[in-house]
């Protein structure tokens, strides 16, 4: 993850794409924007996902099997979802570097502390 928060930092700099940090104002607006921004391409995600669906959907209605036709569906949309998933992690990228944080370091903190929850969700198994 360092090495894709690195090559973000750089990227952004040479497309003068960064955060402004000259005065708040700036700052706070370009926050702002960048993340409309983010949740715009999350958007982008769900919209990605619905296409599978529907693709499945139009496969199993064409007589091929659930699995079959979501795995046909999938194969479809991959690139896509992987395009939308790539401009999530640069905006996500683009604010960690702004406030200085390690994501590595932070991803592996947050997994942890939800193995150790208390409150964990429970899934059901089909029996």
């Amino acid at each position: 993850m360092k090495k894709v928060q690195k090559f973000a930092a750089e990227f952004q700099k040479e497309m003068q794409w960064d955060i402004q940090t000259s005065e708040y104002e700036k700052s706070r607006s370009s926050l702002l924007n960048n993340y409309m921004l983010l949740t715009t391409e999350v958007s982008e995600v769900a919209e990605e996902f619905r296409r599978a669906f529907n693709i499945t959907n139009k496969y199993i209605n064409d007589g091929i099997r659930k699995d079959q036709a979501f795995k046909l569906a999938k194969d479809i949309v991959k690139e896509d979802i992987g395009k939308e998933l790539a401009d999530c992690i640069a905006y996500i990228c683009k604010f960690a570097n702004f406030f200085e944080i390690d994501l590595e370091d932070s991803f592996y903190k947050k997994m942890n502390e939800i193995k150790n929850r208390d409150n964990k969700d429970i899934s059901y198994s089909r029996k």
